[in-house]
């Protein structure tokens, strides 16, 4: 019976520590993907509508390294500086979070970006793209994929512009940008 006891209480133990409630990234769009300030879109890959009989085989592979782009925005304005302020701590604080390396930071007074990832080399999970300005607000952009690296982001980047984009899908974002 005490044996019982100990194995109970050890799972429990391990329950507990291992269920951390820390905040991450994508707890953060989840919360805020129900709250009216916000704007979320998942964005696949489908979105750049190509025709991936005429792509390369390199071309096809970057493709198919990536998962889906999800963005998350919030609109500043003169009324809302303070919740402002206060988001733009709460996702520092989160890519403060050792699993984030630090690709590139800018800062320009109280504006900034800061693209990070998550992974190493040719190895990489996630891209995030984060930025903030007073005037407009913050836009947090994250790109899921498997053994993505930066040259893939750059290839993807070419893909882009080669796409026939739905832009109907992005109305959100423009909005952000007015």
């Amino acid at each position: 019976m005490k044996s019982v006891v100990k194995y109970v209480s050890l799972g429990l133990v391990l329950l507990i520590v291992g269920c951390k409630n820390e905040p991450t990234l994508q707890k953060y769009f989840v919360e805020k993907s129900e709250n009216k300030d916000f704007t979320v879109l998942d964005v696949t890959p489908n979105i750049l509508n190509l025709e991936k009989t005429k792509l390369s085989s390199n071309e096809k592979e970057v493709l198919e390294s990536f998962d889906k782009v999800n963005i998350l925005t919030f609109k500043a304005d003169d009324k809302n500086q303070i919740q402002f302020e206060a988001e733009k701590r709460k996702i520092s604080s989160i890519l403060k979070d050792k699993k984030y390396e630090s690709l590139i930071k800018v800062s320009m007074g109280k504006d900034g970006a800061e693209f990070k990832c998550i992974g190493k080399d040719e190895h990489i999970d996630e891209f995030i793209l984060y930025g903030n300005r007073a005037e407009n607000g913050l836009a947090v952009i994250r790109i899921t994929g498997n053994d993505m690296n930066p040259t893939a982001v750059m290839e993807m980047l070419k893909l882009m512009q080669k796409s026939k984009i739905d832009v109907e899908q992005l109305k959100p974002l423009q909005e952000l940008f007015k």
